[in-house]
């Protein structure tokens, strides 16, 4: 008989015994995912239930159109923002202060030139002149760091303090 199969008969023994491994790995394998899905499962429905027993994909909606209300008060401070910028360049950002005594008769330095400029030098110089009897204020236009009307020694160098700012 062992003619007639010419030895097969131990490579189906071997044979068997590899599916059997094999079988028996796959029914491990198997086992383990069951366990894993099961618990993911498990965490899931934990996870859908919701902290108030409200559903998850609102608690998600109300998230999401928090994310949209927060996008478009953005675009509006970068808007606000540009403004700002644009507006600096107007403003009087520099100064220079010069008290001095307009009159020998009146000490204490009460007399001031005041200079006020943007970033381009241009703005206003401020004069103001005290007296025993009054106060006289003189305004001059400054522009690009000069001025077309003559200053006085006290209102230059209240410029000159202003352009170094």
């Amino acid at each position: 008989m062992e003619y007639l199969f010419g030895g097969f008969g131990e490579q189906y023994g071997l044979l068997t015994i590899v599916m059997i491994i094999l079988l028996i790995y796959v029914i491990f394998r198997t086992i383990s995912y069951s366990v894993r899905i099961s618990r993911l499962e498990r965490k899931y429905k934990a996870f859908m239930k919701g902290s108030d027993a409200s559903s998850l994909e609102k608690a998600f909606l109300r998230k999401l159109d928090q994310i949209d209300k927060l996008f478009e008060a953005k675009q509006n401070h970068d808007q606000q923002i540009q403004t700002l910028f644009q507006n600096v360049g107007m403003m009087y950002s520099k100064y220079g202060v010069e008290k001095y005594d307009a009159f020998d008769d009146v000490g204490g330095k009460l007399s001031f030139a005041l200079a006020l400029l943007n970033k381009e030098n241009s703005g206003l110089i401020l004069n103001a002149v005290h007296s025993k009897d009054n106060c006289f204020l003189y305004l001059k236009e400054i522009v690009n760091g000069e001025s077309y009307v003559m200053l006085s020694q006290e209102e230059v160098e209240a410029l000159r303090k202003a352009v170094n700012y």
